[in-house]
């Protein structure tokens, strides 16, 4: 296996970085094998990238035989659009690498936990947009084949979760139109990627709600989306497992465990889809 770190440009000058965990082939197995990959970015409510939903994750996506990578993109003071150029940035680096890095193109797939998740659904909704397109970004290119959601913050309305929006957003949180512009559900097309997400019924700091209000943006549009409510568990709740708990002990819900093999069976569903229409 190789770990590399791979920098990324910041449109602030901040640091980036993508860090890329990559399993080898060998001739005894496969040597031509090309495996999905998993992008993962962190939560952290737009103020830190959260440790417990980096390595533990990538690790866990590591056994399904995905490759994953972790972006560590800028948060606060760094404001909207940053973080999300660093991300259309590393699926792109994802594809270019695609060759080396033993990954299938055509399964590029992003997952995201709190705010990490609002940014993988802010990339999901503009990935074909005007706004990366004035970067130089190829939408063919920056193009999710999938999300993974985890207790995503997706509105920014009533449900918000207000601390991520002022990092976000800086002094123009207050504008209704500037909100509504990083209000997911608000901005969800048919060109969306499939979903897979959970959340659960506990959830105390972002409500479940948001995962329910792009649920049924999906489902107005067609979208294919499937979606995981548990009934007890912290925010970012991670794993569920003691490898990705807090440090007070708390985060451990054997009801949320499951997530992950729900996860890599909806994308071994999704891969025999995109066979059969290619």
């Amino acid at each position: 296996m190789r770990i590399l770190h791979e920098p990324l440009t910041s449109l602030d000058g901040t640091e980036a970085e993508l860090e890329c965990y990559l399993l080898d082939n060998f001739p005894e197995i496969d040597a031509d094998r090309r495996r999905p990959c998993i992008v993962v970015v962190p939560g952290g409510g737009y103020l830190e990238c959260s440790p417990r939903e980096m390595e533990p994750i990538a690790v866990r996506m590591l056994g399904y035989g995905f490759q994953a990578c972790v972006l560590h993109y800028s948060t606060a003071p760094s404001r909207f659009p940053t973080a999300l150029h660093e991300l259309a940035a590393a699926v792109a680096m994802v594809r270019a690498h695609a060759d080396d890095w033993h990954v299938d193109p055509h399964a590029v797939m992003v997952a995201g936990f709190s705010a990490g998740g609002h940014l993988a659904a802010d990339l999901g909704a503009e990935w074909n947009g005007a706004l990366l397109a004035s970067f130089g970004f190829d939408a063919e290119c920056i193009r999710p084949d999938g999300l993974m959601l985890g207790y995503p913050v997706i509105s920014a309305g009533e449900y918000a979760h207000r601390p991520s929006f002022e990092r976000l957003l800086g002094d123009r949180a207050g504008e209704q139109a500037v909100r509504d512009a990083v209000s997911i559900e608000l901005r969800v097309t048919a060109a969306f990627p499939p979903t897979f997400l959970f959340h659960t019924m506990t959830d105390a700091t972002v409500p479940v709600a948001n995962s329910l209000l792009l649920v049924d943006a999906l489902r107005r549009v067609g979208v294919s989306v499937e979606a995981h409510l548990f009934p007890t568990g912290r925010h970012g709740v991670s794993l569920g497992t003691r490898e990705s708990m807090y440090a007070d002990g708390t985060g451990v819900e054997e009801c949320v465990q499951v997530w992950p093999d729900l996860f890599r069976d909806w994308m071994g569903r999704l891969s025999g889809t995109r066979s059969a229409h290619r």
